[in-house]
């Protein structure tokens, strides 16, 4: 078992910004794309929001809107028999967040054509424009979504705050790998748990799990689970 990490002691000064990736129906009601655990995730999620909120700070919602006629069919990309798209089609009901966590008519919704939030531009510039130097990145699928918006927040310059249990996945080995993998590259980033975050959010300091070099974790079947765990 290896965790190579520093122990920093993280403020969020004046708090940060949270994104809420992909929390829709569609990892509810559709038994093909159903995540483990969502209540636990949307409950995570619930309690990041209402600080957030509480804190009048800058909030994001991105939600994935499959639209062939803003974005065309990529020429890999899988659709139905109908040629529709596979999943998170514009016209399904199914794309709407869910009511839990639904956005307020002040909050931004970012609709995106791909897996990450930054995919369709809208939301570099917004946050750019609420000076945002910490993102609070929270949703589903962790190894899909989630990975190609924390990537794309680290390239545009953004400091990632990981919340790994309001995240998930398929299944929780997807989860807890997927999480292992972005700790491995998360540069000037820090994984933490939901009551870490809400501690930061609030404007307190707390020790986060984060790393100084890239790979700091060698993981294989036998301590993926533990590993996750000491983040």
């Amino acid at each position: 078992m290896n965790v190579d990490s520093i122990q920093p002691t993280l403020s969020l000064d004046p708090g940060g910004s949270p994104v809420l990736v992909d929390l829709q129906e569609e990892q509810r009601r559709d038994s093909g794309f159903s995540v483990q655990g969502l209540d636990a995730i949307l409950a995570n999620a619930m309690l990041l929001l209402a600080l957030a909120r509480q804190r009048r700070l800058l909030i994001v919602h991105a939600a994935y809107r499959r639209d062939f006629d803003n974005v065309p069919k990529r020429p890999l990309e899988y659709v139905t028999a109908e040629g529709r798209p596979a999943f998170s089609d514009k016209d399904s009901a199914l794309i709407a967040i869910c009511a839990e966590v639904g956005p307020r008519d002040d909050e931004a919704v970012a609709y995106k054509n791909d897996a990450s939030a930054f995919s369709d531009g809208d939301l570099a510039p917004l946050l750019s424009i609420g000076k945002v130097e910490w993102l609070i990145v929270c949703g589903v699928w962790t190894e899909a979504c989630i990975a190609a918006t924390v990537r794309d927040a680290i390239t545009n310059g953004f400091h990632v705050l990981l919340v790994k249990d309001a995240c998930g996945s398929g299944t929780a080995a997807m989860h807890q790998v997927g999480i292992l993998n972005l700790a491995n590259r998360l540069a000037g980033g820090a994984v933490a748990s939901t009551d870490t975050a809400l501690r930061l959010i609030a404007g307190d300091t707390a020790e986060v799990w984060s790393s100084d070099k890239p790979v700091p974790i060698l993981f294989g079947y036998d301590d993926a689970e533990k590993l996750y765990e000491a983040l």
